[in-house]
């Protein structure tokens, strides 16, 4: 059921890539209103994962997951029925909160019921081979998603690819138990992630320079820096991120990788699914078939989990971006004509979703073991949200450099604004390379995760040094204390 919910998400956002010319033809959208079909999902999906992890915690994440699914099956079923733009942007951006609330809820329940490392690490890749955002973040079963739009949009009508997104809306939900939340610190952050991914996806149809990409921009830069020192005021055990969190062995390595996954797919969506389509005039179905080297390699490549146990979690991650390095080099040279398909997609696809599904698992499992058991929701709404930043902001500096590109070069119909988009795609996933080569700590591999004596208290003990520390003083207490009665007179 779990990774059906994982499934369902990716299908929300995938689906939609096929029926986007559809869209813009039978309501008469512009390019940006268009952008926003898919960019609303992205941005509610990714604010409000923070506040869905944190509720996963201190909540009773069974209560969180079926209100997610629940949502997302009500708001679906309405969006299948509406004719025009504005209504569906909203039910859009709608259904990116009910599905943020799917995602960290559960993560918590399925570390909760394999709790053993190697049975979790299996689990964690399996439900990242189900589907989406990452997310996100976009996995395997985002080609069936695309498939399955493809069919609706191409024999049916569009509105069922909103209809099929409610079918597991059939659950009674449970009473969660009240505790306390940082609603202070999770509402800052929450605006700040909306105002931020505005500004980023605005900037490539409104200009950069332009007042409502810059003012707020700014703004949630400085709500940022207001979260985090909020959250050094209050308790640890009060706090949504504990500042010491981002201190956690490889945690702030593996959250910037995390960034890279969600990217490259939605580069490669994007940019192909357009092209195919707009230049090449093949059918939704065609492209649809076209991309399925993808969803098959990422699907076998969700399986790995168990590698994990076996090899270091750096060489894996390593060899994965290596394969989108190759991968994104190849589809820099070619891929502007119909028969560079087989010489050029075709082998990028396979090497590339490989290599992206290798590092979305790896560092999936590498976070999990990083930190705390008791932060597993809030831990798996910050990879999310890493998945969903890399691929926003990565796709508004895409568009920037392609649409820069053919403006002096040939127009929207020629290659080079593509390729260069690819190139710079390419120096991402290397710097990432670089960065994990040399920041990634490979002395904590396979040590069990920490465990936290009190579950609403995620930064108590940071670890494992502290636990030790905790447990030698117990016994250093209890040997005084029989010291002490052994030399009571008798």
């Amino acid at each position: 059921m779990l990774c059906l919910a994982q499934f369902l998400d990716a299908f929300n956002n995938s689906a939609l890539f096929s029926a986007i010319p559809t869209l813009e033809v039978s309501m008469g959208m512009t390019e940006s209103q268009s952008t926003w079909i898919i960019s609303a999902f992205k941005l509610t999906f990714a604010s409000f994962l923070l506040i869905s992890g944190r509720i996963s915690d201190v909540y009773n994440p069974k209560s969180a997951f079926i209100g997610g699914v629940s949502g997302l099956g009500v708001i679906s079923l309405c969006a299948g029925f509406v004719n025009d733009t504005i209504p569906v942007i909203i039910l859009r951006a709608l259904s990116g909160i009910a599905s943020s609330m799917t995602i960290p809820s559960a993560l918590t329940l399925l570390v909760d019921v394999f709790p053993e490392p190697l049975e979790q690490a299996r689990a964690i890749g399996l439900f990242g081979g189900c589907g989406g955002v990452a997310n996100a973040s976009w996995f395997p079963f985002i080609v069936l998603g695309l498939m399955i739009g493809a069919m609706f949009v191409e024999w049916a009508s569009y509105h069922w690819v909103f209809e099929i997104s409610k079918t597991t809306d059939n659950f009674e939900p449970a009473v969660a138990k009240w505790k306390s939340l940082d609603l202070i610190g999770v509402s800052i952050l929450t605006v700040a992630l909306i105002l931020f991914i505005f500004a980023v996806t605005s900037g490539s149809t409104d200009g950069w320079a332009s007042a409502i990409v810059l003012v707020p921009l700014i703004i949630s830069i400085l709500m940022v820096i207001g979260f985090f020192y909020w959250e050094t005021l209050i308790p640890v055990d009060k706090a949504a991120i504990p500042p010491r969190t981002w201190f956690y062995h490889n945690f702030s390595i593996l959250f910037a990788v995390a960034l890279s996954p969600n990217l490259w797919w939605s580069t490669v969506f994007t940019i192909f699914t357009t092209l195919w389509q707009t230049v090449f005039e093949w059918s939704v179905i065609s492209s649809a078939v076209h991309m399925f080297p993808i969803g098959i390699m990422s699907f076998a490549m969700s399986f790995t989990g168990s590698l994990s146990r076996i090899f270091s979690p750096k060489w894996i991650i390593l060899t994965g971006l290596s394969f989108c390095m190759v991968a994104t080099v190849l589809l820099a040279l070619g891929g502007g004509n119909p028969q560079d398909y087989w010489s050029y997609i075709f082998p990028a696809f396979v090497l590339g979703s490989a290599g992206a599904m290798l590092t979305y698992t790896h560092t999936n499992i590498a976070i999990f073991q990083a930190a705390p058991s008791s932060m597993v929701g809030t831990v798996g709404a910050i990879f999310n949200g890493a998945l969903q930043f890399g691929s926003a902001i990565g796709l508004a500096g895409v568009s920037s450099i392609e649409t820069s590109v053919e403006a002096i070069h040939g127009g929207s119909h020629e290659y080079y604004g593509r390729a260069a988009a690819f190139w710079f795609l390419f120096a991402v996933v290397s710097i990432l390379f670089i960065s994990v080569s040399i920041f990634y700590d490979r002395s904590t591999d396979h040590i069990p995760q920490p465990k936290h004596g009190n579950p609403v208290d995620p930064a108590q003990l940071s670890t494992h040094l502290d636990e030790n520390l905790h447990d030698a003083n117990m016994t250093m207490t209890v040997v005084n204390e029989q010291a002490d009665l052994a030399d009571l007179p008798v």
